[in-house]
């Protein structure tokens, strides 16, 4: 694969495997990003930020055009340029991030690529970047697609952290494929956009297991922590008492971020990581577990529950009477409440 062109800031020790890669040349890389959604905002936002001194601004494409106008407002037309289609991102752009709200959009997305490079094949390196949450064997599908194009590598780099951490520059980035692209790619994420990468290996597949892995567990975790606070309210010990209790022994920051919303009922979606993609990530780990022969009963306890508030939240959109037109993954908590005869979404109040 021909050389990319990378400007490589000052990196800690340990944030990054991979060897600098080659020294850069004239021509400065043109980067694209496409998804600006919860996650994705943040991380293009940062991307350009730390481009600034480069000649060429990020190059986005979002579904939604305001997202995009958004951002440009934020940083200014020197650092920011709006693709019109998803071909122009393809074919103008030496290495596309993705970062898409599930499987199906996903390969949306990767068809339209695929087209614009049947009109315009690469005639120097390009590398696709995959980074949101999918099913492993998607990773594969859309790796033998772009492979049949010359000078096209396709990499998986799925994120781990909530909207704040993307905020924060402060995700963890796993990644698989192409060893060079891997390399190359590292150098512009850590710390632009992450404080860490994890390397899988060749596998493109391996990183978007890892990534179901990772969320299986928090899934887990927060239908415990739903429970456990769900049992202090009902005890009468109060779940403030007990989400102190886990802030002492069990400091981890998912725990606490996310107790901290299923005690202040704070479950908008809107700002958050919504309960749909809860669902669809916990749908995922149980087929991945299911084809592995591994059982993993606390992710299906969680799956149960997201499904569960779910359905109470759909029946008060119905009706009209919903605070949230998009409801956190937190609120699952609202199954423990309601099976303990507790009100689902305001604690406040004593019974359902």
């Amino acid at each position: 694969m021909a050389s990319n062109l990378l400007q490589t800031p000052a990196l800690h020790a340990g944030t990054i495997p991979f060897s600098r890669p080659p020294t850069p040349g004239v021509h400065p890389l043109q980067i694209g990003f496409c998804g600006l959604g919860a996650m994705g905002y943040f991380m293009a936002r940062n991307l350009a930020n730390s481009r600034k001194s480069q000649s060429s601004p990020l190059l986005v494409y979002n579904r939604t055009v305001t997202k995009s106008q958004k951002l440009i407002a934020e940083l200014g037309a020197s650092s920011v340029k709006v693709a019109d289609t998803l071909g122009q991102l393809a074919t103008e752009c030496d290495v596309i991030f993705t970062c898409l709200v599930n499987d199906a959009v996903v390969s949306s997305v990767y068809n339209e690529f695929a087209k614009a490079l049947v009109q315009s094949p690469p005639t120097k390196a390009k590398i696709f970047v995959e980074m949101s949450t999918n099913y492993p064997a998607l990773a594969g599908d859309l790796d033998r697609l772009l492979s049949s194009f010359p000078h096209t590598r396709f990499i998986t780099s799925p994120i781990f952290g909530p909207p704040p951490a993307a905020d924060k520059a402060t995700l963890v980035i796993a990644m698989s494929g192409d060893y060079r692209s891997k390399k190359e790619v590292a150098f512009l994420l850590v710390p632009a956009v992450g404080r860490k990468v994890i390397d899988l290996g060749e596998n493109v597949e391996k990183a978007s297991t890892l990534k179901l892995i990772g969320n299986g567990n928090l899934a887990a975790a927060l239908e415990l922590l739903a429970e456990t606070l769900t049992l202090g309210e009902k005890s009468g010990i109060g779940q403030q008492t007990v989400y102190d209790l886990i802030t002492d022994i069990m400091p981890a920051p998912g725990l606490l971020a996310y107790g901290n919303k299923m005690i202040n009922d704070s479950f908008d979606g809107s700002v958050g990581f919504a309960m749909d993609g809860g669902i669809k990530d916990s749908s995922h780990v149980l087929r991945l577990s299911a084809e592995l022969n591994c059982p993993m009963p606390a992710v299906s306890n969680a799956l149960r529950s997201m499904i569960t508030t779910r359905a109470m939240h759909q029946a008060q959109v119905a009706s009209g009477t919903q605070q949230w037109d998009i409801i956190d993954e937190s609120a699952l908590i609202a199954s423990s409440r309601v099976a303990a005869g507790l009100n689902p979404f305001d604690s406040k109040k004593v019974r359902a």
